[in-house]
């Protein structure tokens, strides 16, 4: 079921100065990320770790799909691509697409499911901070959950609406962490903390605001919808495993010695609190997004 309202958030309570403190935050944020080679590193196991599936980003396009009214020569730029999860549908179904991901690792494991590149998808291995195209070339340009990663928001954004034509739509979309994740995601950031020798980097939770408020101020319309939802089910057993292979982020705000030393704890903190490592954990994901279009 999709659900479909406008944006939630009270823009007006927004200081500039908080997103420019975004902006550092994800800075640093991304230079950690840099120096662990964190997206080279999980790039075979990428799909496998993260809660979408083939079924879901179908369903995903068609209401992207219809949301921008797109015809058959409708064209879509993704940076950050990754593996291809959220553009592979719109390929298969011959629209025009480019993608950009730094990381060479990861548009490898995206070719690896085609037989061959189509001649309507574009691949570049590029910084999204610097795209690499003329001005107002495409009709769609998404990020999903990658707007973090990138070193400068603010730039990353002026380039976005550099390469969007007048009339196009920015989407900017996130995988919501089903609520049961999320609780086991926090009970280990707990246990990270406490190892005090290393700062423990922070994402500001309100940079989907903070980018929001950016655009609102440059004149753009926004529209948040909830694209899809479905049940996400895992054990503690096949999370936990997760953790240990660094599939995240935040698997990488330690060093090797004390985050072996975490996950230990963790293990522990999990036969405790679940009983069983089979213990199964069910909750719903959302794909949400902000639909952005030029007043």
């Amino acid at each position: 079921m999709c659900v479909s309202k406008k944006t939630i958030y009270p823009l007006e309570r927004l200081a500039y100065s908080d997103f420019n403190h975004g902006i550092r935050t994800s800075l640093s944020y991304t230079k950690a990320m840099s120096k662990n080679n964190y997206y080279n590193s999980i790039a075979p196991i990428y799909d496998q770790t993260r809660w979408m599936t083939d079924s879901i980003a179908e369903d995903v396009t068609d209401f992207i799909l219809a949301l921008v009214k797109a015809k058959s020569d409708t064209t879509f730029l993704e940076p950050g691509v990754g593996t291809g999860l959220n553009v592979l549908p719109l390929v298969k179904r011959g629209y025009p697409v480019t993608c950009i991901d730094i990381s060479q690792e990861m548009l490898d494991q995206f070719r690896q499911k085609l037989q061959s590149i189509p001649p309507n998808l574009t691949l570049l291995q590029a910084d999204a901070s610097k795209l690499p195209f003329p001005d107002a070339n495409f009709d769609v340009v998404l990020t999903v959950h990658m707007i973090h990663t990138v070193e400068n928001c603010q730039v990353f954004l002026d380039e976005i609406e550099r390469v969007l034509k007048p009339s196009g739509f920015y989407l900017n979309a996130q995988w919501v962490n089903p609520p049961a994740r999320k609780e086991f995601e926090t009970y280990f950031k707990s246990i990270l903390s406490k190892y005090k020798e290393t700062k423990v980097p922070k994402i500001l939770d309100n940079l989907i605001e903070d980018t929001d408020h950016y655009l609102h101020q440059k004149g753009y319309q926004v529209d948040y919808q909830i694209a899809q939802e479905w049940t996400v089910t895992n054990t503690v057993e096949e999370l936990l495993d997760n953790y240990k292979a660094r599939a995240y982020g935040f698997c990488w705000w330690l060093p090797d010695d004390l985050f072996q030393r975490a996950i230990e704890e963790f293990e522990a903190f999990c036969v405790d609190h679940y009983g069983t490592l089979a213990t199964e954990l069910s909750s719903t994901a959302k794909f949400e997004l902000w639909a952005y279009t030029a007043n």
